[in-house]
């Protein structure tokens, strides 16, 4: 069926005798008005009122309602966009008591004919406009809306303040379009409606997000592939569900011998600057950055016994004060730095493993991030991976709203349902040929301070990639690690135009190389440094401008 047959027209009147028509010339005066010379301000109002049949629509929905349609001048105020329709809707739900998926799409005027699907963060919850820069975008770089993209993002079905309010899990239908099926229906909804403004088709399809948005991302191309074009992806949190099993173990941790295990900011501090100390010289630049992960985890060593040449260590391993640790909090340290295995497997097929991999206590984790008390300002129940533990593990595996999850929750007694609820939240398949084989390209990144989510998450990633297409992988996949990046700042607070990157390689074939990434923080703004390809690194050349990138090479 045309497209068209979906518009709304402005006029009421010609609406109240559209429904008196038969379909066929409902149909055929709908494509009149689709098609006929209109104003980009006639174009956009028209949307308003539009219904998306659920036909339109792969996954089970009940349709969708354009709830409003407003054309944004390019001189209005705090637009930056230049013009476009503003479209906000609702996807509406299969079961009557799930939420709607809340969405926007954007559509320019000037239209590049390219559309481009922005991913979330943490369980989402909040409406992703679509308006903004990507992640990690340079800021002085215009939007991808303002380049001419549509733009399209959601909250992913579910309403929440953000942050990781886990209530939603409890509704089977909100916790699938969270976990991955928003993605495919969003997408669609936006399909729609460019056909409907454009009567087209977009020429090329991306999705680009950080964090959730990154696990997003995975989502896209394994479960959807026949949509994308290509991916951008950065520090996934594609295992979601083993991230979060993890991060109670993190806390568990921190909560041990009755909460002596507990290390607060100073001491927390304290052990950053031994760590910087002992590696930051080891790239052959002392510039606040460890590069060299692998000789720092070498000379770092010694940091993890308790034995009295343990230069962190307190006399007697007792703690006597914040200028060093006591065995118990040595001891949380070290479990920070071992993997988290389930004691079961998980999945019956390639989609994931029972095992995720360690943190970064002691090769350049810096305990703070985007203003988070990494290890909790108070006490280890006020961690950061405390939040996610608490709201996947209670709301969606034990489904106990009284549930205390740091001292009652034992995830073999859970077995079944985190093995039914794994493969509908996580994004870990490895089995991506049906991407590859469309001629689609994942650029993917993670930053090797990230606190929120362990750089090894994505290593592990990539090195099961390796495994299954051997040499072949870099025909269609990329994936970049960056020194002193943390998950919302990092002591090089990188920003990288990875969309263009991805651009080049999907639409002329060019793969990605000599990417830099500029530093964002104020008091080194401007900083440069070439991002290197996993395994390499950037290493100091040892002459010139060491705030230059073109002054360091990347090895191995």
């Amino acid at each position: 069926m045309n497209p068209g047959f979906y518009l709304s027209l402005a006029s009421i009147t010609l609406l109240l005798a559209m429904t008196a028509c038969s379909e066929s010339e409902l149909s055929t005066r709908a494509q009149t008005t689709a098609t006929s010379p209109r104003s980009p301000e006639a174009a956009c109002t028209a949307l308003n009122g539009m219904r998306i049949d659920a036909s339109r629509i792969a996954l089970p929905t009940t349709g969708a309602t354009i709830r409003s349609a407003e054309l944004v001048s390019a001189t209005a105020q705090g637009n930056a966009n230049g013009e476009y329709c503003k479209v906000l809707g609702a996807i509406h739900p299969a079961t009557y008591s799930a939420p709607d998926i809340n969405f926007e799409v954007n559509l320019p005027t000037e239209w590049n004919g390219k559309m481009l699907q922005f991913g979330g963060g943490g369980l989402n919850g909040t409406l992703v406009t679509g308006l903004g820069h990507y992640v990690k975008q340079p800021n002085s770089e215009p939007t991808p809306l303002a380049r001419g993209y549509v733009t399209l993002g959601s909250d992913s079905g579910h309403q929440s303040a953000g942050g990781f309010d886990g209530r939603f899990y409890l509704n089977e239908e909100a916790m699938d379009n969270y976990g991955h099926m928003q993605i495919k229906k969003t997408h669609d909804v936006a399909v729609a409606l460019i056909a409907a403004r454009y009567d087209s088709v977009a020429q090329y399809s991306y999705f680009l997000g950080g964090s959730q948005g990154g696990h997003e991302g995975f989502d896209a191309l394994q479960r959807y592939p026949e949509d994308y074009d290509g991916v951008v992806a950065g520090y996934p949190a594609h295992n979601v569900l083993m991230l979060h099993l993890s991060a109670l173990q993190f806390t568990r941790a921190l909560m041990a011998n009755d909460g002596r295990s507990w290390i607060n900011p100073e001491k927390a501090a304290m052990v950053v600057a031994a760590v910087y100390e002992t590696c930051d010289a080891l790239d052959a630049a002392s510039d606040g950055i460890i590069s060299n992960v692998a000789a720092c985890l070498a000379a770092t060593a010694g940091f993890r016994s308790m034995t009295p040449d343990n230069p962190l260590r307190c006399d007697g391993g007792s703690d006597t004060g914040n200028s060093c640790l006591s065995d118990a909090q040595i001891e949380a340290l070290v479990a920070f730095d071992q993997p988290y295995e389930t004691g079961f497997p998980i999945f019956a097929d390639d989609q994931g493993t029972a095992v995720f991999p360690k943190w970064t206590p002691f090769e350049g984790s810096t305990f703070r991030d985007g203003g988070q008390v990494i290890l909790g300002a108070q006490g280890p129940r006020g961690a950061l991976q405390a939040s996610p533990a608490d709201a996947t593990n209670r709301f969606a595996i034990a489904r106990d709203l009284t549930l205390d999850v740091f001292t009652d929750f034992d995830a073999l007694a859970y077995a079944g349902r985190i093995s039914d609820v794994a493969p509908r939240i996580s994004a870990n398949s490895v089995a991506i040929e049906p991407f590859r084989d469309r001629g689609g390209k994942l650029i993917y990144f993670h930053g090797l301070v990230d606190d929120f989510i362990t750089p090894y998450s994505s290593i592990q990633y990539y090195q099961r990639l390796q495994n299954r297409f051997g040499d072949t992988l870099g025909d269609f996949v990329r994936f970049y690690t960056i020194p002193g990046m943390g998950h919302v700042t990092g002591v090089f607070n990188a920003r990288v135009s990875m969309l263009d990157a991805l651009e080049a390689w999907v639409e002329n074939g060019i793969a990605p190389a000599g990417i830099t990434a500029v530093d964002a923080n104020q008091e080194t703004a401007g900083r440069t440094r070439p991002v290197c390809h996993f395994p390499m690194w950037p290493r100091y050349l040892g002459s010139g401008d060491i705030n230059s990138a073109e002054n360091f090479s990347c090895v191995e």
